[in-house]
């Protein structure tokens, strides 16, 4: 079980840059998936995203985290370094969505303060497997030294395993082994590779010995890895076999001296005789892995310098002593002692400029609360993305004034209500592809998510070219539910279209993943007016 250390302050950072980070992520994988090619660019991007959780999830011993980032990691950097491997992209995205909805999962355990458990294995052995079909037969088992092989194979494809069984009788009931590995060069973070070997090698062995032994706490650990390779001595009652495939399958590994060992070898054995490699480095205190990752990974804003986070909650203290300051402004300006015909010129242009500067003060703390929809708009992609493919349907979504902004407050709330209608469009607005084409329509159905300032408000607009709703359908199923009691001639089409807000509401014959119990639209609406919206349904039978 992962619990991580409780340090409040790094974990919150780390909770908030994870969150943007993961959002950014998941935004270019679907750029990629839309475009159907992935550009070096964004395996760049990716591979930078990865490594910067990769290092702040170790730091935070996050280890599930760290593991998972850390192979994806692995396989973005052999697409950087191979870039005219013929990759599949639709597999690529589909494994690194299903890791970014792991790592949020994650996530939002540590925002309730709930243990770090989740099980990232059999993600992790999706990626090796296809990072070790996209590098083919590059793995080589073999008992002579790595200077015996030809010298034309790539060292950054091939790594050997020089395997010496002798000193244990084959009917023995345990191996204990001693592995000394050298990453590829320019891989970087080795320490963290490094951990990561430990980490999986767990579910083999049952007991571990490693040096350097401080491989997450201390960075000048990477160097010693680099110079004299990272030793590992276990004993597992597993096969010997299983010990090679699981070193022949590690990733960005150059060369292996892998053997079974006496029962008495101890670690202690596998250091040079002169103990201070690691003593000699500089003492001085650590860069913070946490900040030192994030100014490695991707630049989040254009302006880093000129835009800080401030939590919410200070933000509504702040709204509430301007508004104190308005009523004391007030009961300065209109004090009963003031009305006695004194000459106060002076006093009132004072109290102008004093009134002009809080008015002033409330406009710019009420701008700063102001969030543009852009957010909570893109993460809609995803969702269109995982509906289309369950339900076999070619959906597009168009967005339009993402940059509208909105009160902190009210966009909070506007996430699940977007994502059940845009949910409800795909299933129930838009036909089949066998049913667009009988009706004429292109197979690629459309939803429009449509922000923008009328007024004083704010107009959000879901639009699907679907088949629209039937009046005749809703009304059936409102009378058979006992939630319509006026006459169908008294009823107007927008009270006939609102009565799919009403709890308990289903024209969805059967229960699906998606819809058909009647729960939904009902909370939509009590959503939307909990922040003072109100939610209109508008129809055209056939069309939208």
């Amino acid at each position: 079980m992962n619990k991580p250390f409780s340090r409040e302050p790094m974990m919150e950072m780390f909770i908030f840059e994870t969150v943007q980070l993961i959002e950014q992520l998941e935004q270019a994988i679907l750029n990629s998936e839309k475009a159907n090619c992935m550009e070096v660019s964004s395996i760049n991007e990716i591979f930078r995203i990865m490594h910067t959780i990769k290092g702040s999830a170790a730091m935070m011993m996050l280890n599930n985290i760290a593991s998972l980032t850390h192979s994806i990691e692995d396989l973005f950097y052999f697409f950087r370094e191979n870039e005219s491997i013929e990759m599949d992209n639709s597999r690529v995205c589909d494994i690194v969505l299903g890791s970014i909805d792991f790592i949020k999962e994650e996530v939002v355990k540590l925002e309730n303060e709930q243990d770090v458990d989740g099980e990232p294995a059999q993600l992790i052995a999706g990626i090796n497997e296809y990072l070790c079909l996209l590098k083919g037969s590059d793995f080589v088992l073999a008992s002579e030294s790595p200077a015996s092989q030809p010298s034309n194979k790539p060292s950054n494809q091939k790594f050997y395993i020089s395997a010496d069984k002798t000193d244990l009788m084959p009917d023995a009931d345990s191996c204990k082994f001693r592995a000394v590995i050298f990453f590829e060069h320019g891989c970087e973070m080795e320490n963290i590779r490094a951990f990561n070997i430990v980490h999986q090698l767990k579910d083999l062995a049952e007991s571990i010995d490693y040096f350097p032994e401080d491989i997450i706490e201390n960075d000048t650990s990477i160097d010693y890895i680099r110079e004299n390779g990272f030793v590992i001595i276990g004993s597992t009652f597993g096969k010997w076999e299983q010990i090679e495939d699981f070193f022949a399958r590690t990733p960005f590994v150059k060369e292996i001296e892998l053997k079974q060992v006496e029962q008495d070898d101890k670690l202690a054995q596998t250091k040079p005789a002169k103990q201070i490699f690691l003593e000699d480095f500089n003492e001085e205190l650590p860069v913070n892995p946490i900040k030192k990752n994030l100014d490695e990974g991707p630049n989040l804003h254009s302006t880093r310098q000129s835009l800080i986070s401030v939590n919410v909650n200070k933000l509504d203290k702040l709204m509430d002593l301007v508004g104190e300051l308005v009523i004391s402004e007030a009961m300065v300006t209109l004090n009963p002692d003031l009305a006695n015909g004194l000459n106060l010129d002076n006093f009132s242009k004072a109290a102008r400029q004093h009134r002009k500067i809080i008015n002033e003060l409330q406009d710019i703390v009420m701008s700063i609360r102001m969030v543009p929809l852009t957010i909570t708009f893109q993460k809609m992609n995803r969702i269109v993305r995982d509906m289309s493919k369950k339900l076999n349907k070619e959906v597009l979504l168009e967005i339009i004034g993402e940059e509208t902004e909105v009160d902190k407050n009210i966009i909070e709330h506007l996430s699940d209500p977007l994502m059940h209608l845009i949910r409800n469009a795909i299933d129930h607005g838009i036909e089949s592809r066998e049913e667009r084409i009988a009706h004429g329509k292109s197979i690629t159905g459309k939803i429009k998510l449509e922000a923008k300032n009328e007024g004083g408000d704010v107009w959000i607009t879901v639009k699907d070219d679907g088949a629209g709703l039937s009046k005749e359908k809703i009304l059936s199923r409102a009378r058979t539910n006992g939630l319509i009691s006026k006459p169908d001639n008294e009823l107007t089409d927008r009270e006939i279209y609102s009565t799919i807000l009403l709890p308990g509401f289903s024209t969805r014959e059967e229960v699906n993943e998606f819809s058909g119990r009647g729960v939904g639209m009902d909370v939509v609406s009590n959503n939307i007016e909990m922040v003072g919206g109100t939610l209109l349904v508008d129809s055209i039978e056939g069309v939208e």
